[in-house]
């Protein structure tokens, strides 16, 4: 494991002095120096309005202030902070309420060492990713709030979210292109919201849509415009008055459509089916494209001049392979929103799922990363996350997997297929890591299957635990 030092200490909170000890003597072999320790709740309450931590520590079982009580204090007022549940009550029914308050894991005592570094390591570096991101954000950005919802570090989107401010208020139209799984509409949702309109944020997937259809669901139609318009049906545009309207994939829109959508950005005016009585609007339009739209209208597939139009600004999103340092925080982030909406209780995540995660491209990009966190979720059934799923999802289209298990199984180089090396550090950590799980926790057996002693072992553990 990787030495992580937090900015902010790890709280260690339990009545028991010679088990604070232990816990803060593993977290001291760790490189982890940056510690607190509080005896009691009460002793906490009186540090929160002057400290903050980067992980907590927490024994249920105390004096005075009971454990689950200080337990949703804090994450009530800390809500950013994980809180490491570690107590000898092996029962199931409180891990499930501590969980499902929001506890990041929940350790039963005697906890292995191992076990305890990993889950304060994945703890502090959830922290830190997020206090960093909450920094970017404040200093460089004047409405930080408003970009919640994306979950980012990476510089590029960053320069994004300035030029979005910049352009919110503006009434030009706005072409967001991305490949498919990059977020879109987040962006399109978040220049609405920055834009200061009082009207609605209403959205269309214009593709396979023919000339009548894409009329009628912009325009509406009137009492008796054509056979079965029974009553009067007001349009998308009429709907989005005073608002946004975001019309995807517009680069697959119909030639006889895309006259009516010129005139329509042109005259600022249009006409519902059935009538000859022009409609004006003040909608604010946004447009998004997975498609090259500069090519398109070099082909003769989209007309120049709409082009034109739509691209008075133009927002880029770029693909998740080139902000794979996003990586950490949105795999942690579809892990609480899984586990959130499926019921469950968060699993252990080895640490090789990044480097795994790492050796591929993500043509779906973060859409895609979504699926294949939710799909893991939901064929979860241990304590630990295997990572079967995960594999199968990413050889399915390069079969780097598949390639990859070959080759090992033939005595051949695993890592051949692999685009991101790790180092020498992550792979001796990894190494030991399964080791560990495939002799579930024995270390003599363990060293036994890396060709080690155990006294080896051990100082391989106190090195890189």
């Amino acid at each position: 494991m990787s030495h992580l030092n937090p900015s902010e200490p790890v709280l260690i909170v339990d009545d028991e002095e010679i088990t604070r000890r232990s816990v803060k003597t593993a977290l001291l072999m760790d490189g982890i120096t940056n510690i607190m320790e509080c005896a009691d709740g009460q002793e906490v309450r009186e540090r929160m309005p002057t400290a903050t931590f980067s992980a907590v520590v927490l024994d249920l079982s105390m004096p005075g202030m009971p454990g689950e009580q200080l337990l949703r204090i804090l994450l009530e007022e800390r809500p950013e902070t994980p809180v490491i549940v570690s107590t000898a009550i092996n029962d199931l029914e409180t891990a499930v309420r501590c969980m499902r308050a929001g506890a990041f894991d929940y350790l039963t005592k005697p906890v292995e060492q191992t076990r305890l570094l990993t889950s304060v390591h994945h703890a502090v570096e959830r922290w830190e990713i997020a206090r960093e991101m909450r920094s970017l954000k404040a200093t460089e950005l004047e409405a930080p709030q408003a970009f919640a919802d994306i979950i980012t570090q990476d510089r590029q989107m960053l320069q994004v979210f300035r030029y979005v401010e910049a352009i919110a208020p503006t009434t030009l139209p706005v072409l967001v292109t991305g490949e498919t799984g990059t977020g879109k509409e987040l962006v399109a949702r978040v220049i609405h919201s920055l834009s200061g309109r009082k009207g609605g944020f209403v959205t269309v997937n214009v593709a396979g849509l023919d000339e009548t259809l894409f009329a009628d669901t912009l325009f509406g139609h009137v009492k008796g415009a054509y056979t079965g318009a029974d009553s009067t049906r007001e349009g998308v545009v009429a709907k989005a008055e005073d608002g946004t309207l975001f019309l995807d994939e517009i680069g697959d829109l119909a030639a006889d459509s895309q006259i009516k959508l010129l005139r329509l950005l042109q005259e600022r005016e249009y006409y519902p089916l059935g009538t000859d009585e022009p409609q004006p609007t003040n909608a604010r339009f946004v447009f998004a494209s997975n498609v090259d739209m500069s090519r398109g209208a070099t082909q003769g597939r989209f007309r120049k001049d709409l082009l034109y139009r739509l691209q008075s600004h133009q927002v880029r999103i770029p693909p998740l392979r080139e902000r794979m340092d996003d990586l950490p925080a949105l795999v942690d982030h579809f892990f609480d929103k899984a586990c959130t909406a499926l019921n469950k209780k968060r699993p252990a995540v080895p640490r090789e799922l990044l480097t795994l995660l790492r050796s591929y491209s993500f043509p779906g990009n973060v859409r895609e990363l979504e699926g294949i966190v939710f799909d893991a979720v939901v064929r979860h059934k241990s304590h630990v996350l295997s990572l079967a799923s995960f594999r199968e999802a990413i050889g399915r289209p390069g079969k780097e997997e598949k390639a990859a298990g070959s080759a090992s199984e033939a005595g051949g180089n695993p890592f051949e297929t692999l685009e991101k090396l790790p180092t020498i550090k992550q792979a001796v950590s990894l190494l030991i890591e399964e080791s560990l799980r495939r002799a579930e926790g024995n270390q003599d057996a363990a060293a036994r299957l890396l060709g080690l002693t155990r006294s080896a072992l051990n100082k391989r553990l106190n090195r890189n635990p």
